[in-house]
């Protein structure tokens, strides 16, 4: 039997599992999807009992089939997302969205008592996003849900709750606690004190190459303790690529286009707290400057809004061809027509523009122009002053969207625009670190 390193890549849409093998080459593949349930709110949330019960079986029929012998499991999750566990160690609360609204409660309190929301922010590199910040999360359970809050024992991540399903060891991971957590005071790069003041204890974070072997329907498997997704993708370039090749940053793009710079030595400052820019970190505890917009979601938004109003199809965006000369003609205007401010909350850019187009694809060239724009300003905003960029790789949806490609070379002409060699980079990042354990 071939022995594979298998790993669960589990985003908010889509819950994937791969399997690969000792060239890390993809020798199984599956994914599914689940139809969200209510919390104790009413608000939307994943139903995690079905993906655990997906998870679980997958594995155990992987084992019965006997055509793989599987030495380690893994596991990449999106951010922003808790498991609380009581003394038996079972899960007390719904996993909660983090889009789940949170505007009737206030965190001034902890923030005035940690020197201010703008220092408390820089220090946890962590911009105020409400639930996208897990470390409010706790707080908001704790001071909202009293009769969750007296039945916690431990809080885990979502990847190190998967991780747990098996291990039965609590655990933490850097990148985990490193991503929008308001948890890590990446200053003195440890556990923030306003944990402690508020009497909350979390898991020494391990470093990602670290597993336990533990029995899975009878077998031995190396169990890793999971990652953020975001943080994970990056791991197959920094092992393909050293500071002696020049430096790169990153493009995951998707619904958030998140650009990660792993060579920053600067710490983050307030400026650039401003133009949403935080800090992740690799499994090795080793900061990585990055900045995140909705800007995927701003494509969908807008694009679905040009369809409708030239009556095309919401996905004619993928008909057209790449012209150069147009993408040449609207760079050098370089005007902003549908965003020339910040982006609305509702993410509709200024359709009272539409009708300086007689087309769908003059006005859609626009839009990716205008999201392109924004990419190249995060793009800056995560760079030291002296800095050696040499590439910019993209990963994600936007790497097939040539308009998109090709604005970026435009405005970025000293650089190389390179794409990650094989897909669901996430997932590889999160088998590479089990290496180890193939030949356990």
């Amino acid at each position: 039997m071939e022995k594979v390193i298998a790993v669960f890549d589990i985003g908010k849409t889509n819950k994937k599992i791969f399997l690969f093998n000792e060239k890390f080459q993809v020798v199984y593949q599956d994914a599914t999807c689940f139809e969200e349930i209510l919390d104790d709110d009413n608000d939307p949330c994943d139903d995690i009992e079905a993906i655990e019960k997906w998870i679980q079986d997958k594995v155990k029929m992987i084992q019965e089939k006997r055509t793989f012998t599987i030495k380690a499991i893994n596991f990449s999750t999106h951010g922003a997302t808790l498991v609380y566990l009581d003394k038996e160690g079972n899960r007390i609360t719904p996993l909660y969205n983090y889009l789940k609204p949170l505007d009737d409660f206030d965190f001034t309190p902890l923030y005035t008592s940690q020197g201010g929301t703008e220092e408390f922010s820089r220090k946890t590199a962590s911009p105020t996003y409400g639930m996208l910040n897990s470390g409010m999360q706790m707080y908001w359970l704790k001071n909202n849900k009293g009769h969750f809050w007296a039945q916690v024992d431990a809080i885990v991540h979502y990847p190190q709750y998967l991780s747990y399903l098996f291990s039965k060891k609590v655990t933490a991971d850097f990148t985990s606690v490193g991503a929008h957590t308001a948890l890590w005071d990446f200053d003195k790069m440890e556990y923030h004190p306003w944990l402690a003041q508020e009497h909350i204890s979390l898991p020494i974070p391990t470093e990602g190459k670290e597993a336990s072997i533990s029995k899975v329907n009878g077998e031995k498997i190396a169990i890793g303790s999971g990652l953020h997704d975001s943080s994970s993708s990056i791991i197959p370039l920094l092992e393909n690529n050293s500071e002696s090749n020049g430096e790169f940053v990153l493009l995951s793009t998707g619904t958030w286009i998140i650009c990660m710079n792993p060579f920053s030595r600067e710490k983050l400052t307030q400026s650039q707290l401003k133009k949403d820019c935080l800090c992740f970190m690799t499994p090795e505890k080793k900061q990585v400057k990055s900045s995140m917009q909705f800007l995927g979601r701003v494509h969908e938004v807008n694009a679905m809004l040009i369809s409708d109003y030239f009556n095309v199809g919401k996905s004619h965006f993928l008909k057209i061809g790449l012209k150069k000369q147009l993408c040449i003609n609207i760079f050098k205007k370089s005007v902003n027509i549908f965003f020339p401010n910040d982006i609305p909350l509702d993410f509709k850019g200024n359709q009272n523009q539409l009708n300086k187009y007689n087309c769908y694809e003059g006005a859609y060239y626009q839009l990716i122009f205008e999201i392109t724009h924004r990419v190249c300003q995060q793009i800056q905003s995560v760079l030291d002053k002296d800095n050696d960029l040499k590439d910019v790789y993209i990963s994600g949806g936007f790497n097939r969207n040539e308009i998109f490609i090709e604005f970026l070379s435009l405005m970025m002409p000293g650089q190389n625009i390179k794409f990650p060699e094989g897909k669901n980079t996430s997932a590889l990042g999160a088998a590479l670190l089990m290496k180890g354990y193939l030949e356990c």
